[in-house]
Parts: structure tokens; C-alpha cells; sequence
């Protein structure tokens, strides 16, 4: 069986894009696939102020595949710019759509505070992390988890801010440990996947990238994820029994 959905050509040129969807489109149609032209679109990312082939179009045929700025990949908000915000806006809609299914059970009163914690560290949060171990976050992106992460567990425990309850007391009355907290720990987990790795495999190659030799724009420089991830300055201020 030949599983052809979820398929990403990746080229540095538009050239050489063009090349593999023409070899992708005859091997379905030697196996008897017909390849979607209507569903078919393509996302370019500038690393450097050069352009490549400006002036050639990704076609499949005679047709002209649109260019998006950006689009969901397998749950990854994917974007032109290289930015994560809209990724991050995603994740945090999907904490809030778990939380809306199991809404009767974290916001029943019967149900006691550590249930419904424990509730929300397999329902709810994994939702909001999925992927977040490859987020190279600013501070304004964390916070934004941590304002929705806090609304929810509020919620749960029946208060609001004018009730002016702090937020370690909200944590420790569900035993939950803070967003932040989590999101270091699940990009600790995932390097040491990537050193576990061989050398030759692609994401230890992109984990090798020279990213001094690059030219850099105005401003404070981006940081890759390899200085938020796993720096001593990422590490937890303090450390907490919560889960």
C-alpha cells in the first residue's frame, strides 16, 4: 500500500522543486494514484537576501501552485517568516478546545482539586505542548501560555484575579507545575533524543549548522534553538514537586 498524503518536497530552488513534483507525479500514476491538483500549494522561506529563480513558477503541469504564507503541517502552524506566533496561538486554542470537552469535570465542585489537576497534566497541557520542545520562545510568546494556563487552573479551582489568590497557592492546591517548567523539561528530553542520534542522521546535520558565518539584520539577533533549549540561563529558577 502506498501512503501518499502528508507529503512535503523540500529543494533549494523553485527549479528543483518543480523536478521532484514531476517525479512524485509519475510514480502515482505508474502505481495508479492521481496526485490532487487542487490541494497542492507550496511555502518559501528566505534564508538570505539572494532570490533563486525569481522569475520561474512552481507548476505541476500547466498549472500554477499557489505560494501561502504559511499552513498547518501534522499540527505545525509552518510559516514563511520563520516565526512561531501563529503556532503558538494554535497550540493554545487546542488547550482551550480540550478544556471546553472536559469542562464538566474540571469545573464540577464534587470533583476534588488534585483529581482534576492530575485531569488536566493528561488531557489538557499535552495539547498546549505539542511541539513546543522545538520552540526557540521569546518571553512575550511564554507568556501567553502562562496567562492561558493560569485562566484555566483559576477556573478550576472556582476564583478569579479580584479574589487575589497568588498563583504558586493556585498551582499547589492542583499540584501543577508551571508552563515554563514543562517546556524546559520536554526540550531537555528532546536533545537528548538528538544526541542519542547517528552523526549522519538529518536532524543531527542541522544540529551542526554554522550559524555565526550568517549575516545578520538590525537588531538584537535571534537566538536558535539550541541557546533557549538547553543554556544554564533556560534552566528553572527553582524547583517545584508538581507535576
Amino acid at each position: 500500500m502506498l501512503f501518499a498524503d502528508d507529503i512535503v518536497l523540500i529543494d533549494k530552488t523553485r527549479s528543483g522543486v518543480n523536478m521532484r513534483l514531476e517525479v512524485w507525479r509519475q510514480t502515482l500514476d505508474s502505481k495508479g494514484f492521481k496526485l490532487s491538483r487542487t490541494k497542492i500549494e507550496y511555502l518559501e522561506c528566505k534564508f538570505s537576501d539572494r532570490t533563486h529563480d525569481a522569475d520561474v513558477e512552481v507548476k505541476l503541469d500547466a498549472r500554477v501552485i499557489p505560494n501561502r504564507a504559511g499552513f498547518n503541517y501534522l499540527g505545525f502552524i509552518i510559516l514563511g517568516n520563520r516565526e512561531i506566533d501563529e503556532d503558538v496561538a494554535y497550540r493554545i486554542r487546542a488547550g482551550w478546545m480540550k478544556w471546553r470537552l472536559t469542562f464538566d469535570v474540571l469545573c464540577d465542585r464534587n470533583v476534588p482539586l488534585r483529581l482534576k489537576g492530575k485531569f488536566y497534566r493528561v488531557v489538557v497541557r499535552p495539547a498546549m505542548l505539542y511541539g513546543a520542545e522545538c520552540w526557540p520562545v521569546k518571553n512575550s510568546r511564554l507568556q501567553k501560555m502562562r496567562v492561558a494556563e493560569m485562566r484555566m487552573l483559576r477556573w478550576m479551582c472556582g476564583c478569579t484575579r479580584r479574589d487575589r489568590i497568588k498563583n504558586e497557592a493556585i498551582r499547589d492546591r492542583v499540584r501543577v507545575a508551571s508552563v515554563e517548567d514543562k517546556m524546559w523539561e520536554s526540550r531537555l528530553r528532546w536533545f537528548r533524543h538528538v544526541k542519542r542520534r547517528s552523526i549522519d542522521a538529518p536532524v543531527r546535520r542541522c544540529d551542526g549548522l554554522d550559524m555565526e558565518s550568517l549575516r545578520r539584520g538590525r537588531g538584537r539577533p535571534k537566538k536558535y534553538w539550541g541557546e533557549v533549549g538547553i543554556s544554564p540561563n533556560s534552566f528553572p529558577s527553582s524547583t517545584t514537586p508538581h507535576t
